[in-house]
């Protein structure tokens, strides 16, 4: 099966791809394009998924760099191929044949891109991510490369929607305390439960940010997995691991 990529006309022409889990080499749980090492796939099928990745990206594997993401804030600045991970959530470049790259499973995979300066960025920004302004960091980090923000466009890939997304009253209230206004991006649940729009709380942080455009391409990971892979679709089915998609931008 040949892979599958989303793309975004907004991020035109800059080569970017928001691959999903189909036309890899994994099986099993892992059964697809199955791109994170972290896992406990067997480590011939990533390597052969990732030189899938690279390949449609039209780049060498090793140009294909990542981050060992953590739910930070913090952003690489990449002139050069990474001899080992970082621990980042987020990458930017102005160096053509560099792919960024971010592995998600529910999070946010967001690509970045001032076409006219030549900056890219990836962010990995999940609820923790997005609320400690991973966002407004790697926009930051491409405006010290020369991107100017309101000509950067920024695209949130395959992620959790809020129908699929249940949460208890702790996470609100952490939510209500950085800003009350926060509550809008929350709908009321069984019992205490409340469901959080993760997308909208991204576009709603990439355009206070002053972003020339910011959008999500509405893909639900948890709702779709023939495509995707989802963390809590894996855990609510009792399953051993799960699988991580890919997004990816170069110049």
């Amino acid at each position: 099966m040949t892979l599958e990529i989303l793309t975004s006309d907004t991020l035109s022409p800059i080569r970017h791809g928001f691959f999903t889990r189909r036309g890899g080499a994994s099986s099993g749980v892992f059964s697809g394009l199955n791109c994170g090492s972290g896992s406990s796939d067997q480590t011939e099928a990533v390597a052969l998924n990732r030189a899938r990745v690279a390949d449609a990206m039209q780049i060498a594997p090793h140009a294909l760099v990542g981050v060992h993401q953590v739910h930070s804030a913090d952003v690489v600045t990449v002139s050069a191929p990474l001899d080992s991970k970082p621990k980042a959530d987020a990458l930017v470049t102005d160096v053509p044949g560099l792919a960024l790259s971010i592995l998600t499973a529910d999070c946010q995979p967001v690509l970045f891109a001032d076409a006219e300066a030549g900056v890219i960025g990836a962010a990995h920004a999940g609820w923790r991510g997005a609320l400690d302004g991973v966002l407004e960091s790697t926009i930051e980090a491409m405006c010290a490369l020369g991107a100017r923000r309101e000509d950067i466009q920024a695209v949130i890939g395959p992620a959790i929607s809020q129908r699929a997304y249940e949460v208890g009253p702790e996470f609100l209230d952490e939510f209500l305390s950085n800003d009350p206004d926060n509550s809008r991006f929350f709908a009321n649940g069984e019992g205490d439960r409340m469901m959080f729009d993760l997308p909208a709380y991204g576009v709603f942080r990439l355009r206070e940010a002053g972003v020339g455009s910011a959008e999500w391409t509405r893909h639900c990971t948890y709702s779709d997995p023939d495509r995707f892979y989802s963390y809590r679709r894996c855990t609510h089915a009792g399953e051993a691991d799960y699988g991580r998609l890919i997004s990816a931008i170069c110049l």
